[in-house]
């Protein structure tokens, strides 16, 4: 009978440990953030940092755009939304906060003019 209240004991205390999805959320965006960041994804983009948003349950996503890709238009031509949706729906490591419905923001700064976003879209599990 002792042995089972031990035992009893451990798995109470064992399950009060997990850490909250979103508690893992923000604390992994703030790893990689801290880890990786800033990151050169190809020769015109470059990641930022990668934030959680509480509030909304929004993993988000920030990058600056530099030469050809850092101009008017660029973003359309190269149909940047449909890539990242498609990406998004592609992937695997991103799997528990898609079954939890969260949402997903990529935003992309001007390296020439850093008060200027080029391109700002939010997913929800509707698109993914």
């Amino acid at each position: 009978m002792k042995k089972l209240w031990i035992i009893a004991a451990i798995s109470i205390l064992l399950t009060g440990c997990r850490e909250s999805l979103e508690d893992r959320c923000a604390r992994e965006a703030k790893e990689y953030t801290e880890k990786n960041c800033p990151a050169k994804m190809d020769n015109n983009i470059t990641m930022d940092s990668m934030t959680f948003e509480r509030d909304t349950h929004t993993l988000h996503y920030y990058y600056t755009l530099t030469g050809f890709a850092d101009r008017d238009g660029v973003m359309e031509e190269v149909d940047a939304v449909g890539a990242l949706k498609q990406d998004l729906k592609n992937s695997t490591t991103l799997r528990v906060y898609k079954e939890n419905k969260y949402r997903f923001a990529y935003t992309y700064y001007s390296a020439k003019d850093p008060k200027k976003i080029r391109l700002d879209v939010v997913f929800t599990d509707k698109d993914y």
